[in-house]
């Protein structure tokens, strides 16, 4: 009984011995993946917020290093920020040229629609896209220019170049609530809450331009 006892002991130690090897040898190769990737993932992400940016403010109105000039924002309800987000500043020759802000509209049909909104140094809403949302596809996802089928005039550029002195805040409501926005058919909820998640940005940063362009990068307000 002893000798098969034993056996079987040794048995177990040695797999369990060569479970543990192959766990750390399987841990050092996906951190080594990890370090070896990281760089060209950063280098992706980089580029996808820059390209997403570029749409929202075209790249000849600022001339700054955009993403290395930032604040950060603690939970912010005005723009719908439950955990904070952050805004980027753009300059041209180190003038106040623009702020690129993060903004959530809370009441979508399907839930939270996440934005982004470029406002100018002046006021001006520059330009506006959708991030991330789960509005119903075909209806409410006109919203996202990719989904939107009029292609040469998206439902979400009508905001372009609008700034309170052409539409002022008692009118940045959609048509059928009698106010300036257009909508489309069967699908006003979607529109309704980006509409009033734009003004909310263009009233946000109107309000606090002075301070987030005088606070320190990486800083947090």
């Amino acid at each position: 009984m002893t000798a098969p006892r034993y056996s079987a002991m040794r048995t177990s130690l040695r797999t369990s011995a060569i479970m543990v090897l192959f766990t750390i040898a399987f841990t050092a190769l996906m951190s080594s993946t990890y370090k070896f990737t990281r760089p060209s993932i950063e280098a992706s992400e980089q580029q996808e917020k820059m390209r997403l940016i570029n749409e929202v403010l075209p790249p000849e109105r600022y001339d700054n290093a955009l993403l290395d000039d930032y604040v950060t924002l603690g939970p912010t309800p005005q723009l719908g920020l439950d955990s904070g987000g952050r805004i980027y500043r753009a300059r041209q020759g180190d003038a106040p040229a623009a702020l690129v802000l993060e903004a959530v509209a809370p009441d979508g049909y399907a839930g939270r629609i996440q934005l982004v909104v470029a406002v100018s140094a002046e006021g001006r809403v520059s330009g506006v896209r959708v991030t991330g949302h789960k509005e119903t596809p075909g209806l409410g996802d006109y919203i996202d220019p990719k989904k939107d089928r009029d292609k040469t005039h998206p439902w979400i550029g009508q905001f372009a170049e609008v700034s309170f002195a052409d539409v002022t805040p008692g009118q940045w409501k959609l048509e059928r609530d009698g106010g300036h926005f257009a909508y489309r058919i069967g699908a006003t909820i979607s529109a309704r809450a980006v509409t009033q998640a734009v003004k909310h940005a263009l009233e946000y940063a109107n309000a606090h331009r002075d301070a987030l362009f005088a606070a320190q990068t990486g800083s947090r307000l």
